[in-house]
């Protein structure tokens, strides 16, 4: 294509005129309305978008808007794969599988290991009487901070206990370690310190100042796994039958524990205008 010649000029031509507005185009910067010779844009919007007006992009720093679409965060929850894994779990003992010979032969070479009194002590903690009043302080003490629903789905999750347990013990009827009686799997006791240790963490760890707020899952993940061990050392059940209760009940308290630290990084990303 050739371009049109320019006008040549200098500053001394007497015939050089400053450019004249042509109708039915729009000049890119204009004066202002004050006439202080500030340039805005033609269509009357502001120069640039307030910061405090802009929305976040995908990383959290500040986007232009509106929003340019970015790739969809996709978000596994791992609840169905412990349900995957206790169902797999329940089928070996059912079958009379590989899993479970294993699962009986390293009962039996560990039941009776360590000091009687100490495990023992460790067995009890997943007793009703020592559980439940951990979680009622913890459900007490959230009411009393404002919290409604993690309260009551706390209190109808120990609920479902043994609503979930009693009908699998009757079911699979499998044998305990030192006894022919039948109604051991899943562990009740195993539940019952997975759900009232884990759900008090999840109660009072948004009350709880840093850096102290992460020994709360510690504990209940500690004093879980301790009433597990106590239970097999003492021959109270076989250790798939505390797996088998931590794999169905972790899949109950996980939903609301990863709902909750999604909220708080969302929160902690929103921008400040």
């Amino acid at each position: 294509m050739r371009e049109t010649p320019r006008p040549q000029g200098t500053a001394g031509d007497a015939g050089s005129e400053l450019p004249q507005r042509r109708p039915g185009r729009a000049f890119a910067h204009t004066a202002g309305a004050s006439g202080s010779g500030t340039p805005h844009r033609s269509d009357g919007r502001s120069p640039q978008t307030p910061r405090g007006v802009r929305q976040t992009g995908p990383t959290g720093r500040p986007g232009t808007t509106p929003p340019v679409p970015g790739r969809p965060a996709l978000s596994l929850s791992p609840a169905p794969l412990l349900l995957v894994l206790f169902a797999l779990t329940a089928w070996q003992i059912v079958a009379d599988g590989p899993l479970r010979g294993l699962d009986e032969r390293t009962g039996r070479a560990v039941v009776g290991h360590g000091p009687a009194r100490l495990t023992e002590f460790l067995a009890d903690l997943g007793n009703m009487q020592i559980a439940l009043p951990v979680l009622g302080c913890a459900i007490a003490w959230a009411l009393v901070r404002g919290a409604r629903r993690a309260p009551l789905y706390a209190a109808l999750a120990m609920g479902a206990v043994p609503l979930l347990v009693v009908p699998l013990k009757a079911w699979i009827a499998r044998p305990g370690p030192l006894t022919d009686a039948t109604g051991y799997f899943p562990s009740g006791h195993a539940a019952t310190a997975a759900m009232a240790y884990g759900a008090a963490a999840l109660l009072v760890v948004p009350y709880v100042r840093r850096p102290w707020s992460w020994m709360m899952p510690v504990a209940a993940v500690l004093l879980t796994t301790a009433t597990g061990i106590g239970l097999v050392l003492r021959g109270y059940h076989w250790p798939l039958d505390v797996l088998g209760s931590w794999f169905l009940f972790g899949a109950v308290l996980l939903p609301p524990a990863l709902s909750r630290r999604s909220r708080r990084r969302n929160s902690s990303r929103t921008p400040r205008c």
